[in-house]
């Protein structure tokens, strides 16, 4: 193999002379002969001699280069197996190639490097070799990332003095890589306010940390660009073009590119930023017709000149990028005692100089855009933002000016009836300018954005005559208010007078009560005495079809939103806001204030919306509150709740929300009233009741005896006409009004229905927390799973489905209660502990159910069982679960209507297939499971079902063959007949399913 060789100086056109090597396992030694290259000469006679050569030996193993490939320098191999006569040649510019990060390292750091000859290379002769091979190969896309930290590498290491020389040369590579890597498109969209507006590639962002490092090392290099053509060209570009899509993409290119250098340039140092506005900031000022040009060729500021014909927008995206790279280069109070005042506020004079016709340029680009026009708009706010944003005594805008800033941004978001580009891109600025004076404690500007900017936003929240709408007034407020401790205090402070006046505007505006005395009376006596969860049933629907409500629900539509607000802006930075909690349970409380002095509050009323919202905020303020404030509010609670007249009808929503968030540790009054209250809603069908007393009955402490007797051993009044079986008093030990209503010894179905439902919650409440009394209402739940009572009577079959439904609500996680986030007690392994005791008693009723729905039945409530326990328990037990599971399955699919289930359990199954735990069951009970898995492949009512037997029957290939060979048949027609399943995911699971069997 031939290697050519530079001879000469490296700056000189290199000679290239010829060596001839042989590559061998130890080269040449001693007195060997060198290898012949060429073709060898045959011998004249084809007679054998005495000795004839021995045949070579070809080794069979992996070859080098077959196997691993060729190693490093070694050439390929022919199609005929010859090694290839090649001459390893340079594929480049001549100069050298370009060496990869690890050799550019080792040069860098090993300055005493030994040349092949044996003469040691200075440190300048390597610096200047590296960087002629890394500044040949800037061109190539693949390499300039590691070019470009070689040079850096290269400017920390050698210096100044070193790096000088090659200034010349490396300015040039610079800006091309910089060109080169730059896209035309500029970003005007609301993300791009806070950052640059182009996007910026590993190239990119290389080529810019070179130019900044040696700007900052020597402040010569500036000279380059302050003096390059093409960067003092771009004034000419720009005020050829009024809008940027107008430009050509070159003259884009120019533009950021010119931009990216000067403010990069800018931002190195205080020097570099006082030259770069020296040069260059009069000049655009000029193009903006900030300032104009005298007859003797001088610029001078024309303060009364209309900018609003010249807004060009290269020109104020150049500007912008300038000012807000000088923003951070204004000193600290430290730095301005042992910094000379003409060192650091040369750039800033200039900007304090033009600042107000600067802060009009801006505005009148923000006043002059329209819905269609975005950049006006984007770089109008962004110019306002970056003059808005320079901190401390030292800072170029001044108090009034800024506050015009405040003032016209302000105004914009006020003005604006709908939600348009310029209104979010104004409020975005507004919460960037409250976060940095927050940030630097900025206190005079602090005082000015509180009122400019909170005041009146607050103000709007508080007016009920305002034409912004409601919700886009309640972001802004909310936004903005979030930047300060101080701001949030005076925001809710709106937030509850609006509430309080919204809602009193609702109250007023009712329309006449009709209410009977008669009512009235049977009402509050059945309430006061507690005679009986009949009576004041029958009472309540007499009450609910004499009363009247025709309330202003605009006003309850505006507490709503409000709400929503409070619970989805305010509540998840409550650890970031100090003093939060305070002012949201001051809310709180001033939110029972206003139900307490109303008169009508249910919510069977028209706004429900209202009721829910308000139910989610107190939950929310409770759950996030301390134990003291918990106590605050819920003894609130009970104050409105003794002193009211119709307590279970305005109160219940809102006393539910309060006690489901409270924490195991805050004391609730009264436990056995506030039961009695939440049973009787929860048997007229209020499902929050019910999910409130199982909080109880979780997290009382000495008052849970009390909860438990009276939920479950109240029995009916003494003067009630519903009849009673004496056969049936006793389930679970205990006389139990609540177990007869669920097994239907007597009320309406609706009443049955919302009894099971009740006692599913309180039962999840006292698992949750290991409570044995659990077992009792697992008992009552499958007594209600059988085709008839105890007394012989038929249950009604939407009674077995509630039933059959609770066990879900005591196996499942809930999202709106008895959860971590509302402080539930939960014992460890409950889930666990409830298995064990009911799935052996739900096996004997499936095999001794008379009826399909009994049986049908207990399969779903078996199914919510084992679906929600942990895997490993269903594989500790998968030779018992597996046939009633695959019974299950078989059962379930026959009816459409527990497709949810269905799925559940199938995936209970998915588990067992792909754990090696269950592989053995699985084996015996391989037969029944491809039986039950090809059936559901044709199930129509829910894609995934089939898509997940699918992939069940593949799974099962990792069988022993002789437990699946004699299915092959079976399963291949039904994944055949899935090809043509009307869902794509069918179809490709079933493919693979095919070629897997």
């Amino acid at each position: 193999m031939r290697i050519w060789r530079r001879s000469g100086n490296m700056g000189d056109r290199s000679k290239e002379t010829g060596k001839e090597f042989s590559f061998g396992k130890n080269g040449n030694r001693g007195n060997q002969q060198p290898a012949r290259l060429g073709p060898k000469d045959k011998k004249i006679s084809n007679m054998r001699g005495p000795n004839p050569p021995k045949t070579k030996l070809r080794n069979v193993g992996p070859m080098r280069g077959l196997v691993f490939g060729p190693i490093s320098g070694e050439s390929g191999l022919s199609a005929r197996g010859k090694r290839l006569r090649v001459e390893k040649e340079n594929v480049g510019r001549p100069g050298g190639v370009f060496a990869g990060d690890g050799e550019l390292d080792r040069n860098v750091k090993n300055s005493g490097h030994v040349s092949a000859t044996g003469s040691r290379i200075s440190p300048c002769s390597q610096l200047k070799a590296t960087f002629t091979t890394t500044s040949s190969i800037l061109r190539s896309i693949n390499l300039w990332v590691d070019s470009l930290k070689c040079l850096k590498d290269c400017a920390v290491n050698y210096g100044v003095s070193r790096m000088k020389k090659h200034y010349k040369d490396l300015w040039p590579a610079l800006k091309d890589a910089l060109y080169a890597s730059t896209k035309t498109d500029l970003s005007f969209g609301l993300e791009s306010l806070t950052s640059p507006g182009i996007e910026m590639g590993e190239i990119h962002r290389e080529a810019v940390n070179l130019l900044q490092r040696l700007v900052k090392q020597d402040i010569s290099f500036l000279g380059l660009v302050v003096e390059d053509i093409r960067v003092n060209m771009v004034f000419d570009t720009i005020s050829r073009y009024l809008r940027y899509e107008e430009m050509l993409d070159t003259s884009k290119l120019e533009v950021l590119v010119v931009s990216q250098i000067l403010s990069v340039s800018a931002r190195s140092s205080v020097e570099s930023c006082n030259i770069i506005f020296q040069t260059f900031f009069f000049r655009l000022m000029n193009t903006l017709g900030i300032v104009e040009k005298t007859s003797t060729g001088d610029l001078v500021h024309n303060e009364n000149s209309t900018v609003s014909t010249r807004l060009y927008h290269g020109g104020l995206h150049l500007c912008i990028e300038l000012l807000t790279t000088s923003k951070d280069l204004i000193p600290s109070s430290e730095e301005c005692t042992s910094t000379p005042e003409s060192a650091q506020q040369s750039w800033c004079s200039i900007v304090s100089r033009f600042s107000a016709s600067l802060i009009e340029a801006f505005t009148s680009a923000v006043q002059s855009s329209n819905d269609d026009c975005s950049a006006d708009a984007y770089l109008g706010v962004k110019g306002l933002l970056a003059m808005g944003m320079f901190r401390g005594g030292s800072s170029p805008v001044s108090r009034s000016e800024f506050e015009k800033i405040l003032t016209t941004l302000t105004s914009i978001i006020t003005a604006k009836s709908a939600k348009t580009v310029k209104w979010e891109l104004a409020l975005k600025a507004l919460v960037c300018m409250g976060s940095f004076i927050d940030r630097y404690s900025e206190s005079e500007k602090a005082m000015s954005y509180m009122a400019i900017v909170v005041e009146n936003l607050v103000s709007l929240v508080r007016s009920s005559h305002c034409s912004l709408p409601h919700p886009m007034i309640l972001e802004a407020t909310s936004e903005v208010c979030s930047t300060r401790p101080t701001y949030v205090e005076k925001m809710v402070e709106g937030f509850e007078e609006a509430f309080c006046s919204s809602f009193s505007d609702f109250c007023v505006s009712l329309g006449p009560m009709t209410l009977d005395r008669k009512v009235f009376t049977i009402v509050s006596v059945s309430i006061s005495n507690k005679q009986g969860i009949e009576s004041f049933l029958i009472s309540n629907y007499y009450l609910e079809n004499t009363c009247q409500v025709n309330g202003n629900f605009k006003s309850i539509e505006n507490c709503s939103q409000l709400l929503e607000c409070v619970t989805n802006k305010l509540l998840p930075r409550l650890t970031e806001i100090d003093g939060l909690e305070k002012s949201l349970v001051n809310f709180a409380i001033s939110m029972w204030n206003q139900i307490e002095s109303s008169i009508v509050f249910s919510y069977d009323f028209k706004g429900r919306e209202f009721v829910e919202a308000a139910m989610k905020t107190m939950g929310e303020i409770v759950g996030v509150a301390s134990v003291d404030s918990q106590n605050s509010i819920i003894q609130k609670v009970y104050n409105v709740i003794s002193s009211s007249t119709l307590p279970a009808m305005e109160s219940i929503p809102l006393t539910v929300a309060a006690l489901e968030g409270a924490s195991p540790k805050a004391s609730i009054p009264d436990v056995k009233s506030l039961v009695h209250l939440f049973l009787v809603s929860f048997l007229k069908g209020y499902i929050p009741a019910a999910q409130a007393l199982g909080s109880m009955v979780n997290k009382l402490g000495t008052g849970l005896e009390e909860a438990c007797d009276t939920i479950f051993h109240e029995s009916s009044a003494s003067g009630s006409s519903i009849p009673s079986d004496d056969s049936s008093k006793t389930i679970g030990g205990s006389e139990a009004l609540l177990s007869k209503i669920c097994l239907g010894f007597y009320g309406s179905l609706d009443l049955q229905t919302h009894a099971i439902t009740g006692l599913a919650w309180i039962g999840k409440g006292l698992l949750m927390r290991g409570d044995k009394r659990v077992g009792e209402i697992a008992l009552v739940l499958m007594e209600c799973l059988k085709s008839t009572n105890s007394s012989g009577n038929a249950l009604h079959p939407s009674a077995m489905k509630h039933a059959a439904d609770a066990f879900l609500t005591l196996m499942s996680d809930s999202e709106v209660c008895l959860n971590r986030k509302f402080h539930a007690v939960i014992r460890p392994l409950y889930k666990q502990r409830f298995f064990s005791i009911t799935v052996p008693i739900l096996e004997s009723l499936i095999v001794n159910s008379q009826t399909p729905l009994s049986r049908t039945m207990l399969h779903v409530a078996l199914a919510h069982v084992v679906s929600n326990v942990p895997v490993t328990v269903i594989l500790d037990n998968t030779k018992k679960l597996l046939p009633v599971i695959l019974e299950g399955l078989s059962v379930l699919s026959v009816d459409s209507v527990h497709k949810e289930t269905l799925f559940s359990l199938l995936l209970v199954l998915s588990g067992t297939l792909t754990d090696i735990k269950g592989q053995q069951s699985v084996s015996d009970n391989a037969h029944r499971i491809i039986e039950c898995l090809v059936k559901l492949t044709s199930y129509p009512h829910l894609m995934v079902v089939r898509e997940t037997a699918i992939q069940c029957l593949a799974t099962l290939l990792e069988l022993p063959h002789g437990r699946i060979y004699p299915f092959r048949r079976e399963v291949l027609q039904a994944v055949t007949k899935a090809l043509d399943d009307p869902k794509r995911r069918v179809r490709e699971e079933a493919i693979k399913c095919r070629q897997a069997w």
